[in-house]
């Protein structure tokens, strides 16, 4: 029997204290009557004997202390889930806002999700394809991967990401592929402008989409991404999908975090950030993975704009350390109209090595991005020297690593958010790139490689 309370003492802002509660756990979720019959939900966050400190979902306003009426429900947030749930649009606590139907859900799951068994976890090592040259030929997505994005403020990442759910794949699998895509604080207009865009190019079908705005209270931020990872698993274990998640802006839900701390009077660690953000973030990212007798995997690629631009920064800078790897986009190639504006260099895929070569992508790969990365950070540096010396200064084979460098950002670097490379097409491309230079200077390519590959005009010339 659902028990009703009536003893609501005291709220402060997304805080509710209520007294003289029995047999209630942590984490558990309650619901609010107003005198008005409206419901309101709430979870239990802090238990002090028969005292009990909830956490509103929505907001106070309105809220009569005396009138209102408190129940607890008796198990913690839960997700209803379904196969249904492809092709529709969901609010940050896991409800339609797209007008269709009432999802008919086959279970109801947790959101704090199952820990995955360290032990039964398989080596990420199968290629996914994002269409995206700096992505795919230099910094490879590998299934059940974590790689996230750091961005900066006004820098296109939502856009980057759109174009990552609409354009990834697994080759050479008969799997089926989704997208759980969750929007974290987000504005109306980057709302509507993916739900459009996946709208427009037929991708809702394969996603699940969570959006969480602005305007939203602080925890339905802190659920958005709980929820997603729940569809995640659902999918990916259950339904034996590949799992693509992408979640997008993290730093948003670190905020919230900060928020509610601040408002729970705990003790601030760095820049304010509550010292559990490491656990609250390690908790959400190494929900992706690959499990032994499962068919399924989570991939995820989580975006954060780097307050300040700072990849010192705790969300950064804590990220970094638990997932592997990270791309990192640049203001400087966004100014000259690059896009997407990935900073190759300072990027990197730690499981790139195992998602490559003959019978994934192709046997050149890793030599083409070996010699990719050497030639653009060389003529990188030539052209810090043309600024300081002047271009007169430069030996002619220095003068070539600096067009090179120049025809590497505009022709692999640059190709707009609609254009999908396929993984052949990125190789061939970056050997057209390196056919600018004698073939003394490819070092770090195989000879037998070099005879196979290299353009057969430059082959010729020596």
């Amino acid at each position: 029997m659902v028990r009703e309370y009536k003893t609501i003492e005291e709220v402060a802002g997304p805080l509710m204290l209520v007294k003289n509660v029995e047999n209630v756990k942590y984490d558990e979720l309650g619901e609010i009557e107003l005198p008005t019959g409206e419901i309101r939900k709430c979870r239990v966050l802090e238990i002090d004997g028969s005292n009990v400190l909830v956490q509103l979902f929505e907001s106070a306003a309105g809220l009569n202390v005396a009138e209102s009426k408190v129940r607890f429900k008796g198990h913690g947030t839960q997700l209803g889930v379904s196969e249904d749930m492809l092709g529709r649009v969901f609010n940050g606590m896991g409800e339609p806002i797209d007008n269709g139907p009432k999802l008919i859900a086959e279970k109801y799951v947790d959101v704090n999700g199952t820990p995955m068994n360290p032990a039964a976890r398989i080596y990420p090592s199968e290629f996914i394809q994002t269409g995206i040259s700096t992505i795919d030929g230099l910094n490879t997505l590998v299934r059940g991967q974590k790689l996230p994005i750091f961005s900066m403020s006004g820098l296109p990442h939502a856009d980057l990401a759109a174009q990552i759910a609409r354009q990834a794949k697994v080759r050479g699998s008969d799997a089926k592929f989704a997208v759980v895509f969750a929007a974290i604080g987000i504005t109306f207009e980057e709302a509507d402008f993916f739900v459009s865009d996946f709208k427009k190019t037929g991708a809702i079908y394969r996603t699940v989409l969570f959006t969480n705005l602005a305007s939203d209270p602080a925890i339905e931020r802190i659920s958005t991404p709980l929820m997603a990872l729940s569809a995640a698993e659902y999918l990916a274990f259950e339904k034996g999908m590949h799992v693509l998640v992408i979640m997008t802006d993290l730093t948003n839900y670190a905020e919230a975090l900060r928020e509610v701390s601040a408002a729970r009077k705990e003790v601030p660690g760095r820049r304010g950030y509550p010292g559990y953000l490491n656990t609250n973030l390690a908790t959400l990212y190494e929900r992706a993975g690959r499990k032994m007798g499962s068919d399924g995997s989570i991939t995820m690629i989580p975006i954060l704009t780097m307050p300040e631009d700072d990849k010192t920064h705790p969300i950064p800078d804590l990220t970094g350390y638990i997932t592997e790897g990270q791309i990192i986009l640049s203001r400087d190639l966004y100014r000259k109209g690059i896009l997407p504006p990935v900073d190759v260099l300072p990027s990197l895929s730690r499981l790139k090595d195992k998602g490559i070569g003959e019978g994934k992508t192709r046997e050149d790969h890793k030599n083409v991005m070996n010699q990719l990365f050497a030639n653009y950070a060389r003529g990188k540096e030539a052209k810090e020297l043309m600024v300081v010396l002047g271009e007169a200064a430069l030996t002619p084979i220095d003068r070539l690593y600096a067009k090179f460098a120049d025809a590497f950002e505009e022709q692999y670097i640059n190709q707009g958010f609609d254009e999908n490379r396929s993984i052949e097409e990125t190789l061939d491309l970056g050997w057209e790139l390196l056919s600018m230079f004698p073939r003394t200077e490819l070092k770090r390519i195989k000879t037998d490689i070099l005879d196979r590959y290299l353009p057969k005009k430059e082959t010729e010339n020596g």
